[in-house]
């Protein structure tokens, strides 16, 4: 059995195309975990109407993704995890791919092909713009983990969880760095997700330097604090 976690949020634009296109993939006896954070649109209704016993719905409190990927990733009882956001779609293929990597690593991040809402292509080659890859020190610089794209094994979790307590970490970069730190990783060139990229989007598409709007002291900060938790993370097992 395998979990797909999906966090959701008022997505009744692009849901019910995301969840079909998982449910076309997965096994019969795999669970799909929609955590929902307080929608006020027409997001449940939808994936109730897809009548499917796979899917497991959660009402979250979390009030921000990172925390409510979290709560969704706690209730999962798969043996592999998936995460997808609300308004993406799997590719042909994905599923049983990242099982097929996962037989020898922890953790597998696919490439996507980035598109506008109605799902044109602006950037075939997610990988090649963001230079995506391995590497404590390069992604804690400039993150390359989206969780969009990321499928590991449940053993993960009990390094990873709790998260820091911050929401200068994301759930997917901290994931990442502590299944680089404590086992394997692997970047399929292949991509295996449409990135749909619209206004209300959490992640920008602008080069590595202009990923968002804040100001740069805020962006040292942030890598400052990433930094932090992984020398406290690599401290404490060290210990251990």
């Amino acid at each position: 059995m395998n979990t797909v976690c999906i966090a959701t949020y008022n997505g009744e634009q692009y849901i019910e195309q995301q969840v079909r296109s998982i449910l076309d993939q997965i096994a019969i006896d795999d669970e799909v975990i929609i955590s929902d954070d307080g929608s006020t649109d027409k997001t449940l209704k939808i994936v109730d109407s897809i009548g499917d016993k796979r899917i497991r719905v959660r009402h979250s409190n979390a009030h921000y993704f990172k925390d409510n990927f979290e709560e969704a990733m706690r209730e999962a009882k798969g043996d592999m995890i998936f995460l997808s956001d609300q308004d993406d779609v799997w590719l042909s293929g994905k599923y049983e791919r990242c099982l097929q990597e996962l037989q020898s690593v922890d953790l597998v991040c696919t490439n996507s092909t980035m598109t506008d809402s109605e799902l044109h292509i602006i950037e075939p080659n997610f990988f090649s713009i963001y230079h995506s890859g391995p590497g404590v020190i390069k992604n804690a610089m400039n993150n390359t983990y989206y969780g969009s794209c990321m499928a590991f094994r449940r053993s993960l979790l009990q390094y990873a969880l709790p998260m820091p307590d911050t929401r200068e970490i994301g759930h997917d970069i901290w994931l990442g760095l502590v299944a680089e730190m404590m086992g394997k990783v692997k970047f399929i060139d292949t991509p295996y997700l449409l990135y749909r990229r619209h206004k209300e989007a959490k992640t920008a598409t602008e080069n590595l330097l202009h990923r968002s709007d804040r100001p740069i002291w805020r962006k040292v900060w942030s890598r400052f604090v990433v930094l932090y938790y992984v020398c406290k993370f690599k401290l404490t097992h060290e210990k251990r």
